[in-house]
């Protein structure tokens, strides 16, 4: 027990220069380091960032698994070409549709790897995240992965692309183009929910700029490395708690993808045996 406030006092500004050299590369002993960065969690327990005292964490942690990186870029380039090729119409309606279920494959996979995958992949995690706000506006949150506005914004992201999704695929734009379920929804049904198609995809781009926007302002201004985590899988340690992401194997990726193949093909599928049968030839006179 130390005997007054001002040794205590004393000892964490030890600690913290202690830390500084030991991070500087000064040839302080790793003993010495060891000891201070534990009376920096006396000191600091899990309140204030060690940041604002001037120590850095080292080392770094498996972040993002492979899976959910392969799926993040393609998911993104998937649904910014499928609202191109929407906007432009004409021809390119066969390659929206195309990139639709191109999408809907990619949502089933993301909602199996929510289950599956990896530590910070898990929808357990992500729905933690998106409930501590409270303590990630008043500075408390110390927690690798998504922080609760991100994973407000995925699940934002997730739920509006799901819902341009399953919209699209019964709609209609009473052109040359219809839903590979559109003989599933009545005449009214599909046009209501056609409308909402077109109209959503003004929220899907405000969400889309918001979070290019979050992006740059934290990788620019509070210089988080955001895009490196999501290209190699790793990020910097923050605080001691962090720890590497556990589970995400190759099995269960392939599992989760052999799903998501066979649902797009049960919407082909069903679509095939809802299509029309074809008109019969009128017979032909011999004379």
């Amino acid at each position: 027990m130390l005997e007054s406030a001002f040794e205590m006092a004393l000892l964490c500004r030890l600690a913290v220069l202690a830390a500084r050299a030991g991070g500087s590369g000064s040839g302080v002993p790793r003993l010495r380091i060891l000891v201070a960065a534990v009376n920096l969690r006396v000191c600091y327990g899990d309140g204030p960032r060690l940041e604002e005292q001037g120590v850095r964490m080292s080392g770094q942690i498996k972040l993002w698994d492979a899976p959910l990186r392969v799926f993040h870029w393609t998911f993104g380039a998937t649904v910014i070409a499928s609202m191109i090729t929407g906007w432009l119409g004409g021809g390119l309606m066969v390659w929206h549709g195309r990139l639709g279920l191109l999408v809907l494959g990619l949502l089933v996979f993301r909602l199996l790897w929510g289950f599956v995958g990896s530590t910070y992949a898990r929808w357990s995690r992500i729905l933690g995240a998106a409930a501590g706000i409270r303590s990630y506006l008043q500075g408390n949150w110390q927690q690798a992965g998504h922080n609760p506005l991100g994973a407000l914004s995925v699940l934002a992201m997730l739920g509006l692309v799901g819902f341009q999704v399953v919209s699209g695929l019964m709609a209609t734009d009473d052109i040359a183009f219809q839903g590979p379920l559109y003989a599933l929804a009545s005449s009214d049904t599909s046009s209501w929910l056609s409308g909402l198609h077109r109209q959503a995809k003004w929220l899907l781009v405000g969400v889309i700029g918001l979070h290019l926007a979050a992006i740059a302002y934290y990788t620019l201004i509070k210089r988080k490395p955001l895009v490196g985590a999501m290209l190699g899988g790793r990020t910097t340690r923050e605080h001691p708690a962090q720890q590497d992401a556990q589970g995400g194997s190759l099995i269960a990726a392939a599992l989760a993808v052999a799903l998501a193949l066979g649902t797009v093909w049960g919407v082909q599928s069903v679509a095939g045996w809802m299509a029309p049968p074809p008109a019969a030839t009128a017979p032909t006179l011999d004379w």
